[in-house]
């Protein structure tokens, strides 16, 4: 007999993966639908919102008012010098959206569409460091109960919820005492997202009627 293996063996398949729906489905196409327009500020719009909130109330340089990471960490500064580490490490949407329905609010009035609005908060944290950093996160935290200081936030669809308290947490570094206060504090905003929807009597099929 012979030893040979006659098992015949294809050519190797490739793996299929889902594809992306068309931007262009509605509620006439069925299948999923994703929202239009201008998306919420996300990632590192939202870390410059961020970072403009603390530079305008603390007077820190904006290059010392730093995202809490970045892909490219740059080098901390000297022990001697005040700067700020921010960003959001919690976020906690607050179930259940509420969903608009918006007749003809299309640009061109020809569609119409749901108005999604989703409020969440997000759990913030800024470190400064620094020999002043005590003196920084108080002044930040008293900024930030000033109206006049709020009108950008709101601007972007955020409000201040509350601050938490003032931790200070020195750091030592190459035997030498890095002085550091951490401040947690919450945002509240609202997240909208347009999802295109059409009215009813385009997407049900037209009514046949039979005369007697």
């Amino acid at each position: 007999m012979s030893g040979s293996n006659n098992t015949e063996c294809g050519p190797p398949v490739s793996p299929s993966y889902p594809t992306p729906p068309p931007d262009t489905n509605d509620s006439s196409t069925g299948g999923y639908v994703q929202p239009q327009g201008t998306p919420p500020l996300e990632d590192a719009a939202l870390d410059a919102v961020l970072q403009g909130m603390v530079v305008g109330v603390t007077n820190l340089p904006g290059q010392l008012v730093r995202p809490r990471w970045q892909p490219v960490p740059p080098s901390q500064p000297s022990p001697s010098t005040n700067w700020c580490a921010i960003g959001a490490i919690q976020r906690d949407p607050l179930d259940y959206p509420e969903n608009r329905y918006q007749q003809g609010a299309a640009p061109d009035g020809s569609q119409d569409t749901i108005l999604q609005l989703f409020q969440e908060e997000l759990e913030c944290l800024a470190s400064f460091y620094g020999p002043n950093c005590n003196g920084i996160a108080s002044q930040f935290r008293s900024a930030m109960y000033i109206r006049q200081n709020w009108e950008t936030l709101e601007a972007q669809g955020i409000a201040l919820k509350t601050f938490g308290s003032v931790t200070h947490v020195p750091e030592l570094v190459n035997t030498q005492w890095l002085q550091r206060c951490d401040l947690p504090f919450t945002l509240r905003r609202v997240l909208q997202r347009t999802y295109p929807v059409r009215p009813i009597a385009t997407v049900l099929p037209p009514t046949i009627t039979y005369e007697p």
